[in-house]
C-alpha cells in the first residue's frame, strides 16, 4: 500500500431494500490515520454504510477497499480477517447482560482463544483504565452501570483488539452534553493512541466537530458534501447548512410516510 492509497476507499456503493434506494452510488476516501464523520438525517443510509463495510449487509453494487484490496472480492477467510481489524462502538453499547463487565471487554480475546481467563482479566483491567474506569468496575454487571459508564465499557471492548480501523455509531446518543464531551474526548484519545483510522456517524454537531478531522454528508443515498469537520457549521452548502443548524425551512424537505 502506498502512502497515497486511502485506508478505506468506497466507490459506487449501492443498496436497495425493496423499492427503497438507501445507498445510491456512495463514493468515499478515508486516509490512513484520519477520523471521518458522516452526518445525515434519519434513514439517510449512515448505518447501512457501516454495515456494508462490516459485512453485516451485502451491497448490491460497488467497491469497498481496505488498504487497496476490494474486500467484496476476497475469499471468505481473507474477507473475515480484514474485517477482524475493525473495532466497533455500537449506538446502544450492545453489552452482554449475562456477563460481568470484564468479560464484555475481553469477549473477543476469550472467544478467539487468544488469552487465558487470567490474562484476559488483566488486559480487560488495562483497557478499562484507558477509558477512566477502575478495575473493580470489571466485577459489576452492565445493568449496574450508568449510561455513560456503559459507553466507556463498550469503548474499552472496541479497543481491546487493538484495531487499526474503528467505527462509532452515534457515540453520544442518550448522554447529557458533559458526558457526551467526555466520551468524545476518550474516543479521540483512543484513536490517536492506536493510530487508527476512524469513521463515526452522528446527529450531534458538537460531537462531529470534536471527533472528526473530515466530514461528509449523506442525502438521498449520495455524498453531497465533504470537507473539514471544522467547517460543518459554515460549509457553504445549502443542504448541509440547513441540517447542521437544524432549520425547518430549506432545500431538504421531510418525506411523508406512505
Amino acid at each position: 500500500m502506498s502512502d497515497q492509497t486511502p485506508k478505506i476507499r468506497i466507490r459506487g456503493l449501492r443498496k436497495r431494500f425493496g423499492a427503497k434506494r438507501v445507498l445510491d452510488g456512495v463514493d468515499l476516501d478515508v486516509p490512513k490515520g484520519t477520523s471521518l464523520v458522516v452526518i445525515g438525517g434519519s434513514g439517510s443510509g449512515k448505518s447501512v454504510l457501516l454495515k456494508c463495510i462490516l459485512g453485516l449487509i451485502e451491497p448490491d453494487e460497488g467497491i469497498i477497499e481496505i488498504d487497496g484490496h476490494d474486500i467484496l472480492k476476497l475469499p471468505r477467510r481473507d474477507r473475515e480477517q480484514a474485517r477482524a481489524r475493525i473495532g466497533m462502538l455500537f449506538q446502544a453499547g450492545a453489552l452482554f447482560d449475562s456477563l460481568p463487565v470484564w468479560e464484555n471487554v475481553a469477549f473477543g480475546l476469550l472467544a478467539s482463544h487468544k488469552a487465558t481467563r487470567s490474562t484476559a482479566r488483566a488486559q480487560a483491567d488495562n483497557f478499562l483504565g484507558q477509558v477512566g474506569l477502575a478495575p473493580t468496575v470489571g466485577d459489576l454487571s452492565p445493568a449496574e452501570l450508568s449510561g455513560g459508564m456503559q459507553k466507556r465499557v463498550a469503548l474499552a471492548r472496541a479497543i481491546a483488539s487493538q484495531p487499526d480501523i474503528m467505527f462509532f455509531d452515534e457515540p453520544t446518543t442518550g448522554l447529557d452534553p458533559i458526558m457526551g464531551a467526555v466520551i468524545d474526548g476518550l474516543i479521540v484519545d483512543c484513536v490517536k493512541r492506536l493510530g487508527s483510522t476512524a469513521i463515526a456517524i452522528t446527529h450531534d454537531m458538537a460531537s462531529a466537530r470534536r471527533i472528526g478531522d473530515q466530514a461528509a454528508m449523506l442525502l438521498n443515498g449520495k455524498i453531497i458534501w465533504s470537507g473539514a469537520a471544522a467547517h460543518l457549521m459554515d460549509s457553504g452548502n445549502a443542504e448541509v447548512d440547513q441540517f447542521t443548524h437544524g432549520r425547518r425551512e430549506g432545500p431538504i424537505q421531510m418525506e411523508l410516510r406512505r
